[in-house]
């Protein structure tokens, strides 16, 4: 079968791996689509560090197609969106519904797949840049038929991410006041939960013009280019300030444009070597700075509620895929991910 794969200095969209059947627990999942995210490439470019020869990808939807001895919740034929967090479900952090927290969850790659006889990585736990992937049960949700694979394959990460730190890191209340940095995919995510939050005003705030039409539609009641011009709308800062870049300079922009008792709400991924400084004295007004795995979800619960605010129309989905590729135009795909060509690119089996 094919699928992307990247051994440590080049990927390749082979066409000779294998995917083992799904033991007790698992699910193996015929992947219909898979967004492209920037996590994937800061595997490729080192920003994250992981084990190779790796199958990518993370963001995936598709139809289950054989599952193994416990599993109930889905059957072969049903559609699902496929979450990154193969938390066990039954720790003390499982149990206090914070499954992101769940140590069984990070840094574990297995590896099901092979190639030439030889096993591959997964990463994060889905490598939904193949044919066919193997998840546990628990990361496999079940969605409804109508929703097109091409947006539901971006629920398992981008909207997972940008939307659950609004509802459920930062708790944006009604008639808050939010400014998001970044307006990619994630940043998007953020707009449209600060939206559906019921935020009074939200800015949106990122170097390339280009991207103002988007952000308004997602939710964006202001669109600035330069973060300074952020005290001309919020003369005493804004109650939460959400950093989706990953850049560790712009983590002290986040609080210096935070109002008293506002949080920073740290979502871009920075080298794991960088460090960000600001001023300790800027925090005593209750400020504080929050970091956010995963939206800090509860993927099975959000999944199915992200799903049916879609079906409402209060959620966009559609709108974030700017373009659909075949898995074996990933190099295009990535290029135009890298040079911010699109909200979303989605590639397709």
């Amino acid at each position: 079968m094919r699928g992307v794969v990247f051994d440590g200095g080049r990927v390749e969209v082979a066409d000779d791996l294998e995917v083992r059947a799904p033991g007790p627990g698992e699910v193996l999942v015929r992947v219909a689509a898979a967004g492209l995210c920037h996590s994937d490439l800061s595997v490729i470019d080192g920003t994250i560090p992981f084990p190779v020869p790796v199958v990518l990808g993370h963001e995936g939807a598709g139809v289950v197609e054989s599952v193994g001895a416990d599993v109930a919740h889905v059957a072969p034929g049903d559609h699902v969106s496929l979450s990154t967090l193969a938390n066990c479900g039954a720790c003390a952090e499982c149990d206090r519904g914070r499954p992101t927290m769940c140590r069984a969850s990070i840094g574990r790659p297995g590896r099901p797949f092979t190639r030439a006889g030889k096993p591959l990585h997964q990463f994060a736990a889905n490598s939904a840049f193949a044919e066919r992937t193997l998840v546990k049960a628990v990361q496999a949700v079940g969605i409804p038929d109508d929703i097109p694979f091409t947006s539901a394959a971006l629920i398992g990460c981008g909207v997972l991410t940008g939307v659950g730190a609004v509802l459920n890191r930062a708790r944006v209340a009604l008639g808050d006041t939010v400014v998001v940095i970044g307006a990619g995919g994630i940043g998007l995510n953020v707009l449209q939960g600060a939206r559906l939050a019921g935020a009074v005003t939200i800015v949106a705030v990122d170097t390339n013009p280009a991207k103002e039409e988007t952000a308004r539609f997602f939710g964006a009641t202001h669109f600035l280019t330069d973060a300074d011009a952020v005290r001309d709308v919020l003369p005493h800062g804004a109650q939460h300030v959400f950093e989706c870049v990953g850049h560790a300079g712009l983590v002290r922009r986040a609080i210096d444009l935070l109002d008293r008792h506002g949080q920073a709400v740290l979502l871009g991924m920075p080298a794991p070597t960088a460090e960000a400084t600001f001023l300790p004295a800027a925090m005593f007004l209750d400020k504080a700075v929050l970091g956010c795995r995963y939206g800090s979800s509860r993927p099975q619960h959000d999944i199915a509620l992200y799903a049916a605010l879609y079906r409402e129309g209060r959620l966009l989905l559609d709108e974030l895929v700017t373009e659909t590729y075949p898995v074996e135009d990933f190099a295009k795909a990535a290029e135009d991910a890298r040079h911010g060509r699109v909200a979303r690119g989605v590639l397709t089996f």
